[in-house]
């Protein structure tokens, strides 16, 4: 197996091969190893591939800063997670841009039943820091696990309050796990992996340079259900999280702001364009994501009331009785049924209060 891993280590430092292009050729060949092992011919009839990159594939030799990162993955208890496996976030299996590997530290798993991301700006007023502390803390009692960016002002006080309040909490790193930043957050960063987790997808080795930081919020954004936005300016990474959560189709809630506050003209921009729903409070969250105990007690109530199916609506719910959840495009592998018929099977399964539909086309069972 160690040759495997150095293969998917090695996969992404191939000139010209990017986590799309890594994640069509493991899934094509079934393994890095045979990625590596396959004829110049094959790579480059893979859809994307081509001769140039197929040639970078038969050419490359240099995995020997795979396996120096093999040995600091094994050193430090990280665990590496690649596209397809158990523990891989399965939230992020539907983004386009979805990691092709990860490198986490932690004992949080990454496929919790409910999953929310907390931004906003560095430099925060007391008013956003009050919102979230209290957001936070009355999200305690929801079973949520809360995912930020450890970043300086909303980042930081996120985390702080979900481990006041006994909530565990991610961290996702525009930088390699051989390093905190910023440094003065080294040692929250030690209390959030015992209570969740470190992730990214950047190597050992790798600083936090600006380039990086959009890709670590890819990650912020693909990872939750809902992206919760609490103080930004009209310009900022919070707001290139908000938009790439908006193309994943999560739910994006913000914090309203007075109009002349500039710390808050992000959140008053993306309520007014109706790309985020304001809210004033954690219950309007819960309402909204059907997390509310009173919400689930009316949708058991209202299921009771149809308890007769067709034969392709049951198709259906069984077996998403079996998979708990799962997208559409599974749903369409596993249920032969035509395109019209299985839509309209869905809608009717989610009126009767039976099924119920998350962010990025995924239905769950209830």
């Amino acid at each position: 197996m160690d040759k495997e891993i150095i293969c998917r280590l090695s996969l992404k430092k191939v000139p010209h091969i990017g986590d799309v292009h890594a994640r069509a050729l493991f899934s094509h060949f079934g393994s890095a190893e045979e990625v590596f092992k396959a004829p110049l011919s094959q790579l480059e009839k893979i859809e994307g591939i081509g001769t140039i990159r197929a040639k970078s594939i038969r050419q490359f030799k240099n995995f020997l800063p795979a396996e120096k990162e093999l040995n600091f993955v094994l050193k430090h208890g990280i665990e590496l997670l690649c596209f397809g496996d158990n523990g891989y976030p399965k939230r992020l299996t539907n983004c386009t841009d979805a990691p092709f590997l990860l490198f986490y530290k932690g004992n949080t798993p990454l496929n919790a039943s409910r999953i929310i991301s907390v931004v906003g700006t560095r430099n925060n007023t007391e008013y956003g820091k009050q919102c979230c502390e209290q957001l936070i803390a009355d999200l305690s009692e929801s079973n949520i696990i809360v995912v930020s960016g450890l970043a300086y002002g909303i980042d930081t006080i996120a985390h702080k309050a979900s481990l006041h309040n006994n909530i565990n909490t991610i961290a996702v790193l525009a930088h390699g796990l051989d390093r905190i930043y910023p440094p003065s957050n080294t040692g929250l960063a030690r209390e959030i992996i015992d209570q969740g987790g470190l992730l990214t997808d950047f190597p050992n080795g790798t600083a936090p340079d600006k380039q990086n930081f959009p890709s670590r919020n890819r990650i912020t954004a693909g990872l939750c259900d809902a992206l919760i936005i609490i103080e930004t300016g009209k310009k900022g990474g919070s707001l290139i999280t908000a938009d790439i959560a908006f193309s994943y189709n999560r739910d994006i809630f913000a914090f309203p702001g007075k109009a002349t506050d500039a710390k808050s003209q992000g959140c008053n921009d993306m309520i007014k364009t109706q790309k985020a729903m304001l809210i004033s409070n954690a219950a309007d969250v819960l309402e909204t994501m059907r997390w509310n105990p009173t919400t689930q007690k009316s949708k058991i109530n209202q299921r009771s009331l149809f308890t007769t199916l067709n034969e392709e609506e049951s198709k259906v719910f069984n077996f998403l009785m079996l998979q708990k959840e799962s997208s559409i495009d599974d749903i369409m592998l596993g249920v032969p049924l035509s395109q019209s018929k299985l839509a309209q099977a869905l809608l009717t399964l989610e009126m009767n209060g039976q099924i119920q539909t998350l962010p990025g086309k995924i239905y769950k069972c209830l």
